[in-house]
């Protein structure tokens, strides 16, 4: 029962967040049991900024465009694989990103306890669903990609990085069962984790499975990375686009003066008018 209004105290938070648009649709993303499990008990928490911790339940929150030119975005918040920022750093973009045409989802994964396979089965799997529900909503499964913030951004670079080999298909007609994004999008990314995000003793071959930077390919999407010069994560970002680049992937690096980490869509951010426009051509040029 608790459970359940935690649950109802979120879709109403969330619905709230959301007043200029209509309420999600909602996704369940293993709707028939995940293939593996973090060993979390208890119920979700609704903090008091909004952020969602103790999650153990993946879902899907899907804002569709009006006025749809096919990109679809699933959106990973950050939160240090503890919580999850849900809102600035995910539902709040929705507004905005519906008015160019785009279709946003919010990917409310589990937290990993350990078990870093947790959050990372939960985002390829949502990229399968999205690719295979995305026409419903007027978005186009060869248009299909991933967006982060802090761990939220590692985990779309994971995405982007980790992909099956079935996820190099050219085929349009095969897409719905490519778990590759078509493009990134990442928010001061952290290149490494907590070696106990990981696990209790995590060997360096573990450690370097979830280092995204040594897992960069030719094939490895397009990427546009943001990020502040007075975050202390900054060489990540850095470190990730020379990957890219030394890859010769299409790769985006702003770099702006202050701000920290964390900002998210945030109206306090200096740059955000910035950002956003610098973004917004990006995929207009991606897609032309």
């Amino acid at each position: 029962m608790l459970k359940h209004l935690m649950m109802i105290g979120l879709a109403a938070a969330m619905t709230t967040a959301a007043m200029a648009q209509k309420a999600p649709v909602e996704l369940e993303v293993w709707p028939e049991g995940a293939p593996h499990d973090s060993g979390l008990t208890g119920v979700e928490t609704v903090m008091g900024n909004g952020s969602v911790s103790n999650v153990t339940h993946p879902m899907i929150y899907i804002y569709p465009a009006e006025n749809p030119n096919g990109i679809v975005i699933l959106s990973c918040p950050g939160g240090g694989y503890l919580h999850l920022s849900i809102y600035h750093e995910g539902i709040d973009m929705a507004p905005w990103l519906n008015s160019l045409g785009i279709t946003l989802a919010v990917l409310k994964y589990r937290m990993p306890n350990g078990h870093m396979e947790v959050p990372t089965e939960d985002i390829q799997q949502a990229i399968l669903l999205m690719r295979r529900y995305a026409p419903q909503w007027g978005g186009d499964p060869g248009k299909v990609g991933v967006m982060g913030a802090s761990a939220g951004g590692h985990l779309a670079a994971y995405a982007a990085t980790h992909f099956t080999a079935s996820g190099l298909t050219h085929d349009r007609r095969a897409r719905t069962t490519s778990d590759r994004p078509d493009f990134q999008i990442l928010f001061y990314p952290p290149r490494r984790i907590a070696d106990k995000t990981i696990g209790e003793q995590p060997t360096q071959n573990q450690i370097d499975w979830y280092d995204n930077v040594k897992h960069v390919s030719a094939q490895t999407p397009p990427a546009f990375i943001l990020c502040s010069a007075d975050d202390r994560r900054l060489p990540g970002s850095i470190e990730y686009f020379q990957a890219l680049n030394a890859k010769g992937v299409p790769a985006a690096l702003h770099i702006y003066p202050t701000g920290g980490h964390g900002w998210g869509f945030n109206d306090s951010f200096p740059y955000k008018a910035a950002w956003t426009a610098e973004l917004e051509r990006w995929l207009q040029l991606l897609f032309q």
